[in-house]
């Protein structure tokens, strides 16, 4: 993997679009390098909610999810330095490691909604 952030649109949304600050709704999956699964909203049964653009989250979704639109799915190749870098994060996040997530985005709110 590169060493920079690669965003791959497989299906491109028609709602609104992420805004720096956006309260976003999202279902994703995240594996290792070596393709193992490390965290999924699936398996727990329920979406995941963030705040975009505001370092609440790892850089590569602050960066990576931007423009992205209601409806769309989004893969996601994430460098180590834009993910958890140096820290070791649960049993599978090791330092160092380049992530792969695949994210899709159900609800978009703004501070106008």
């Amino acid at each position: 993997m590169g060493k920079e952030l690669e965003v791959i649109d497989l299906v491109l949304g028609e709602g609104k679009a992420v805004v720096k600050g956006a309260l976003i709704t999202t279902q994703y999956t995240g594996w290792l390098a070596d393709g193992t699964v490390f965290d999924s909203s699936y398996h727990k049964g329920k979406p995941f909610q963030c705040v975009i653009g505001s370092g609440r989250v790892i850089k590569g979704w602050d960066l990576g999810l931007m423009g992205m639109k209601v409806g769309g799915k989004r893969k996601l190749l994430v460098p180590a330095q834009l993910a958890y870098g140096e820290r070791q994060i649960g049993a599978h996040i090791k330092p160092h490691s380049d992530l792969v997530f695949e994210i899709e985005l159900l609800e978009v709110l703004t501070r106008d909604d």
